[in-house]
């Protein structure tokens, strides 16, 4: 069986690999400097968008596939992506990650990706331990993690090197069962 057959859905968005109609929408949100200015990478030129669009894309055709980039739906209209990957193999532990377009801030659209991405690392991809990090200021998406049980683990120092410049992330993670 597929993995793409057994993507978690919820009420309101569905998750599938992207292709490459998805440029479009991935670049609404992944040029919008409000978007980006917590995240690791952006703002992104079209060729930038289209180059993580295709190499996405490309992803479902990897055997034994241990990351996964995906297209948040709803609607028919992709309006975030989302991930969810393994961080290491033998422990059973992963982290997950997600970014939405503006329009769909404060709607309960990213709370509702993480939970399903919780749902699909620890009951699909088996995961023991799903980890996230976000920048110290990015009040909405520590709501999210501790919204979704979370625990805050502590401050990474100078954790990522983002745009020529260190900065601090702040670790969260939750264990199966919690």
């Amino acid at each position: 069986m597929s993995l793409a057959t057994i993507y978690p859905s919820g009420p309101r968005l569905s998750f599938r690999d992207f292709d490459a109609q998805d440029t479009a929408d991935v670049h609404e949100y992944s040029a919008d400097p409000l978007v980006t200015r917590f995240s690791t990478w952006g703002l992104n030129s079209l060729e930038q968008t289209t180059a993580f669009v295709e190499e996405a894309a490309q992803a479902h055709l990897l055997e034994n596939r241990t990351a996964f980039s995906l297209a948040a739906v709803m609607d028919g209209k992709t309006i975030g992506s989302v991930g969810i990957w393994t961080t290491d193999a033998h422990d059973r532990n992963g982290e997950l990650g997600y970014t939405f377009h503006r329009a769909y801030w404060g709607k309960g659209y990213a709370s509702e990706a993480v939970a399903m991405l919780l749902s699909f690392g620890f009951t699909t991809l088996g995961f023991e331990r799903i980890t996230a990090t976000c920048h110290p200021e990015n009040q909405g998406s520590i709501r999210v993690l501790e919204k979704n049980g979370f625990s805050w683990e502590g401050r990474l120092r100078s954790h990522r090197l983002v745009r020529g410049k260190r900065r601090d992330s702040m670790l969260y993670s939750i264990l199966r069962g919690e």
